[in-house]
């Protein structure tokens, strides 16, 4: 029996990526419904070969009861907007509906209280990209195990996204976290972003045909005496990538539900590593 899988965020590009994936996958099916905001005009969008009708803010509370009937163990995924992320958990809460957090920005604490206060679990990630989840997870490690091993450095971290994302990266502000715990002092509101289309593709030489969908990501440390540089890089094109971290949550969630966990707040790091 495939799990009921309710993409959140469509007619966006991201959303729109997972929904055609969706189709794709045996262990998931496609739900024709979609919450979208209220600046959409469309009432339907299609994706492959579904028509995904689009439910807007003001109608979901009405309508979800008749979707979650017909669509019993729906698990969402949401890849919306910032300024959504804090509603849409309350809306998944207050319906019970196990959710797939992609979604970057809004309150993360109150993000996470929203959950531990519900009776369904979620999976929350600035990124789901397993790839991208396992270097953040190493990441963290060295943090843990080497605090201060970087102290006296300085940093700079520069991130370019699509010209359509609001926010700072998640996966960034993940990363200098890390590098705090190493000793290096650094806050999230001096990371470079970059939204211009013409910058990245003549400073930064990302693929014209990417330009509308990539995250590249560069954290550069140096020593102050110039004696050492140390430099990560993360550069990713497309959005394919994000997919099958995804439908994983959606399957890891779909279990700990149907074994009532008792955990609510769940990470990539946990369904990666199939965590209790």
């Amino acid at each position: 029996m495939t799990i009921h899988t309710m993409i959140n965020g469509l007619p966006g590009n991201v959303a729109r990526t997972l929904g055609a994936g969706v189709i794709k996958d045996p262990r998931l099916s496609l739900v024709p419904f979609s919450l979208t905001g209220d600046d959409i005009s469309d009432d339907q969008v299609r994706v492959a070969t579904t028509a995904v009708t689009l439910i807007k803010p003001k109608d979901r509370d009405r309508k979800i009861a008749a979707v979650l009937a017909d669509y019993p163990g729906l698990v969402a995924v949401d890849f919306t907007h910032p300024s959504a992320v804090n509603a849409n958990a309350a809306f998944y809460a207050r319906h019970s509906i196990p959710f797939v957090m992609g979604t970057t920005g809004g309150d993360r604490a109150a993000l996470e209280e929203t959950v531990n206060q519900g009776q369904t679990p979620a999976v929350i990630a600035p990124n789901m990209a397993k790839q991208i989840v396992g270097f953040q997870a190493m990441m963290e490690y060295g943090a843990a195990t080497f605090p201060g091993l970087f102290k006296g450095y300085t940093l700079e971290v520069a991130e370019s996204h699509q010209q359509g994302k609001a926010d700072t990266s998640g996966t960034a502000k993940a990363i200098v976290s890390c590098f705090n715990g190493l000793g290096v002092d650094f806050d999230v509101s001096q990371i470079k972003k970059v939204r211009d289309p013409s910058v990245q593709e003549t400073e930064w030489k990302v693929p014209r045909e990417h330009l509308g969908g990539h995250g590249w990501h560069t954290y550069t440390l140096r020593a102050n005496d110039g004696s050492a540089l140390f430099e990560f890089k993360h550069n990713i094109n497309g959005r394919d990538i994000y997919t099958g971290g995804s439908y994983d949550a959606v399957v890891f969630l779909s279990e700990k539900t149907a074994t009532g966990s008792a955990k609510k707040v769940y990470t990539m790091i946990d369904v990666m590593t199939q965590a209790d």
